[in-house]
């Protein structure tokens, strides 16, 4: 099957590539066409943001977390399905770990899997300039795909006169321009987009978007350039898979998902139903007690923070979560998942709020990123899902801090001698500011839901739930 694609990029951050990736979609489907989307690196906003807002199925792309073999298998899952795949971009083009290496970049997605790519270039006060660095980015590797280029805040004026002159020069075939349109620029997209009315306005956000670029852009000539892209072959890890007796029921994850909890890979929700588990997920804001027959629990990161009072206020599922832990069901949280698990959380107010209490440090905001970026964290000792001297690869994000942040684990940058101590880590929990991609690692995945099977089988039932809360009980994800 075919898989057209392309992929975004941008000299730097800023340069309008979500904008413009968001309008193209949207313009894609317009047209009738059945559209994918991916995101360079460790996002999970974007993807979030295709799924919720633009309807579309979106996943995460990223040669740090995984092997080619292994990208170009989860590339060709969605593009074989769809009429075409957008692949967004992630910072400048080259940029990668530590600001000085290629890898993880946006470039070694494209290297990687051979994608077309199109530039997208802020052009307001530059003109002929602008060929020089479509010329550089071009050029600066062999093998970078560039095959066309956007002017972004350009007018209609100044791109006739510069596109022969783009096409003569570097060989990079202009595919349009977006004037300035400062009323369109990408809002701020706040927390999980889990909100109706939150939604329904990105969506006429984005509907506007591209009507404003419907006259600008070559969306034909996008989707000839994406019809170049040759066949991927890729390769998934080989994944152990549980084992059931006859009639036996389906290991059943329940997963923290609402406005305060939404950071979470889906490749790693993917993994776990070809593990053979079933995933249901529930909300610590709104619902009384964990789902029904769920003998593992997972809280992804997000914004508990926004949410403290609720999730406070909501002592029955702090009662309830606690209650499982303390039985020994298994958990995974990071993150913001984390925090909540933790004594108290303090918001950005200052208003300190009472938590799960299952872990017994207290969470404080420190106002910049902490331990931003890229890790590989190597297990200290024997756990839940690693055993003393496996390692696997995530990052961090946070504005947040914890005075007990654990030890299982040391996480290390993977550019400069940078390291230090994280993670609890017990036979049933692990807990801790990390976010882990499974697919670096699938056999850690695999532990919790054997764990989780075990546990199953002894406890026969998970703890109660209301039966009459029905707001998010047992809807799959």
């Amino acid at each position: 099957m075919a898989q057209n694609r392309v992929l975004l990029c941008a000299p730097k951050s800023g340069s309008g590539k979500t904008m413009i990736t968001c309008g193209i979609i949207t313009l894609l489907k317009k047209k009738g066409l059945n559209v994918a989307a991916f995101k360079c690196g460790p996002d999970y906003i974007d993807p979030m943001f295709h799924r919720q807002v633009l309807g579309v199925p979106s996943g995460n792309l990223d040669t740090y977390f995984t092997e080619p073999e292994t990208l170009r298998y989860l590339l060709k899952q969605k593009a074989e399905k769809a009429d075409i795949t957008v692949i967004e971009g992630v910072m400048g083009y080259y940029d990668g770990l530590g600001g000085v290496e290629p890898e993880a970049s946006a470039y070694d997605v494209s290297r990687v899997t051979k994608t077309p790519t199109i530039l997208v270039i802020d052009g307001k006060g530059s003109s002929l300039s602008l060929t020089a660095i479509v010329k550089g980015f071009k050029e600066f590797k062999e093998d970078s795909n560039i095959q066309g280029v956007i002017l972004n805040r350009t007018n209609g004026m100044i791109y006739e006169r510069l596109k022969d002159v783009i096409l003569q020069e570097t060989g990079v075939k202009p595919l349009g321009y977006v004037p300035e349109i400062k009323d369109l620029e990408v809002p701020s997209r706040h927390l999980g987009l889990v909100a109706p009315e939150e939604i329904k306005s990105f969506q006429t956000w984005s509907e506007t978007l591209a009507d404003a670029m419907g006259d600008t852009l070559d969306i034909d000539g996008i989707i000839a350039l994406s019809k170049e892209a040759p066949l991927v072959e890729g390769k998934s890890p080989e994944l152990p898979k549980l084992s059931y007796s006859a009639g036996q029921e389906k290991v059943k994850v329940g997963v923290a998902f609402d406005a305060a909890f939404s950071f979470y890979y889906t490749e790693n929700f993917e993994l776990m139903e070809q593990m053979g588990a079933e995933i249901v997920r529930f909300s610590p804001i709104e619902d009384q007690e964990i789902p029904k027959g769920v003998s593992a629990l997972m809280f992804g990161g997000g914004y508990p923070e926004i949410y403290a009072k609720e999730l406070s206020d909501n002592t029955s599922m702090l009662q309830s979560i606690r209650a499982a832990i303390q039985a020994g069901m298994p958990c995974i949280a990071e993150c913001g998942g984390f925090m909540y698990l933790n004594q108290s959380l303090e918001d950005a107010e200052g208003v300190k709020h009472s938590l799960v209490g299952a872990l017994s440090g207290d969470a404080y905001p420190v106002n910049k990123l902490s331990r931003f970026g890229y890790i590989e964290a190597t297990a200290e000792k024997d756990g839940l899902l690693a055993k003393k001297g496996e390692k696997i690869r995530g990052h961090e994000f946070h504005y947040w801090d914890c005075t007990e942040n654990g030890e299982a684990f040391t996480a290390a940058k993977p550019v400069g001698k940078r390291s230090w101590q994280c993670i609890f880590q017990t036979e049933t929990l692990e807990a801790g500011f990390p976010h882990f991609y499974f697919y670096n690692h699938p056999e850690m995945l695999f532990r919790y839901l054997e764990a989780a099977k075990t546990y199953g089988i002894g406890q026969n039932t998970a703890p109660q739930t209301d039966t009459n809360n029905t707001d998010t009980q047992g809807e799959t994800l």
